[in-house]
């Protein structure tokens, strides 16, 4: 369709953002959005919001970026009301994916139609639960889901300082409705900076279907705990996680991925046209994310036990009698990545009929792990069901509900897909955060050129 060519007249263009969260990366998307927007900090956990308002007082919060540049900003407010999504423009989540429903359903009374919510990350199945959180309202929202966080960062100081450690090169983001992408990548853009480039991902399907956590962290679990593999008894040391992934854990792990990759091609052969592309398997994911960094990248095993950026790391144990260790089966490897990651796999195989043995398997050992029911008799209709990001979660049985919910239009799909000139396949995001410098040269010292000098810089 055509477009409307810019105004040439300058206005004053308000734009407030909202940050929600209290952690390492809401503290710091917050400290870098009040460098130029007026922003917002939310967090409706407990009393985090006063604390954190309290311990900033009337002090700027300090910034280290990973180029070592220090910079100082203050938002706007720091609460845990909120009424205040009435003025934002755009909502930027930064909490664990299971905040996330708590977050839309407070807000959405408040929001303003065109108001952009973008998830970093939004997991699986993110877009659904936006819109059956925000009902009707939704439709004249726009929704954008990234595959990851922007930065690695951590609190130097809590509520005061904080450091980014590495930066994304870039991520993937999908948007629903698809035709607001270059609305919401130029807003993100803005926000975060030159890095990480937004790339886009042709619908929030795919980033659902690439959620890596949603099978590495409860298969890799299954895989050393299990009964199969485990008779109950305190270990001397606390085992290797993804350095420690056997042929056993491997197996399992492949039998999850491949039953994803099954979902993806019979939604595709489902609706033609439709790219799902970036919802890849686990070892492929491993070749996009750690690409040279990993000294045997032959198999989904061998990329796991020779990544360094796991060196050492172990699964997630309690102290147990006399110096040994149990391991936590309670923690968010699977009290989240299970329901908010794999529940949603189950429940659109279900939908689509596609079998998936490996996943009931270690569905089932999971969710007893955990006191819960999703799955009963090998259906998504547990108990529980309600707390998790199953499309059944939200009464969605069938294709069409699981369609006209994600937005996705059969016929829009196909004819795009004919009319579209085949892109060039991109590669994807790498997982690791580098530092990455660059360095901006403005000509000049008139009006412009002092404005625009003065705003690179921060």
């Amino acid at each position: 369709p055509e477009k409307k060519p810019p105004a040439e007249s300058e206005e004053k263009n308000p734009y407030l953002v909202l940050v929600c969260g209290g952690g390492n990366a809401a503290q710091v998307a917050t400290a870098m959005f009040a460098l130029r927007y007026p922003t917002i900090a939310v967090s409706l956990y407990a009393d985090e919001a006063a604390k954190w308002k309290e311990a900033l007082g009337d002090d700027d919060y300090e910034l280290t970026l990973d180029t070592g540049k220090v910079v100082k900003s203050k938002p706007d407010d720091i609460t845990n009301d909120p009424s205040v999504a009435a003025k934002a423009d755009a909502i930027v989540l930064a909490v664990p994916s299971f905040a996330h429903g708590e977050y839309f359903e407070a807000f959405a009374p408040y929001m303003k139609p065109g108001t952009l919510v973008a998830c970093m990350p939004a997991r699986s199945g993110g877009d659904i639960l936006f819109a059956a959180k925000l009902g009707a309202k939704a439709k004249d929202m726009i929704f954008m889901g990234f595959e990851t966080l922007p930065w690695a960062c951590r609190f130097t100081e809590w509520g005061r300082k904080a450091t980014i450690l590495g930066t994304k090169g870039s991520i993937l983001a999908a948007v629903t409705p698809p035709t607001k992408f270059p609305q919401a990548f130029a807003i993100l853009q803005g926000c975060v900076g030159v890095f990480p480039h937004v790339v886009e991902s042709p619908n929030n399907l795919g980033i659902s279907l690439r959620n890596p956590g949603a099978q590495i962290h409860p298969g890799v679990m299954f895989g050393r705990w299990c009964p199969e593999k485990w008779d109950g008894a305190s270990l001397p040391e606390k085992p290797l996680f993804y350095q420690g992934v056997d042929e056993f854990s491997e197996g399992v792990l492949n039998g999850l991925t491949n039953e994803v990759q099954a979902i993806a091609r019979r939604m595709e052969e489902m609706v033609p046209g439709l790219d799902l592309r970036d919802g890849c398997t686990l070892h492929q994911w491993y070749l996009d994310s750690y690409a040279g960094q990993m000294t045997d990248d032959s198999s989904l095993r061998m990329c796991m036990n020779t990544n360094p950026g796991y060196h050492g790391l172990t699964h997630p144990c309690q102290d147990a009698d006399h110096g040994k260790f149990m391991p936590d089966l309670r923690y968010r490897y699977l009290t989240e990545d299970v329901p908010t990651g794999m529940c949603f796999n189950k429940g659109l195989g279900e939908i689509l009929g596609v079998p998936m043995p490996m996943t009931d398997k270690v569905l089932a050992w999971a969710q007893e792990c955990i006191g819960m029911s999703f799955m009963v008799d090998g259906k998504m209709c547990g108990s529980d069901i309600g707390k998790t990001r199953a499309p059944q979660a939200t009464g969605i049985i069938t294709l069409d509900d699981f369609l006209k919910a994600s937005k996705i239009d059969k016929a829009a799909v196909a004819a795009e897909a004919a009319s579209t000139v085949p892109k060039p396949e991109k590669k994807p995001p790498a997982e690791s955060e580098e530092k990455n410098p660059y360095l901006v040269l403005v000509c000049g010292g008139g009006n412009a050129a002092q404005v625009a000098t003065a705003m690179f810089a921060l």
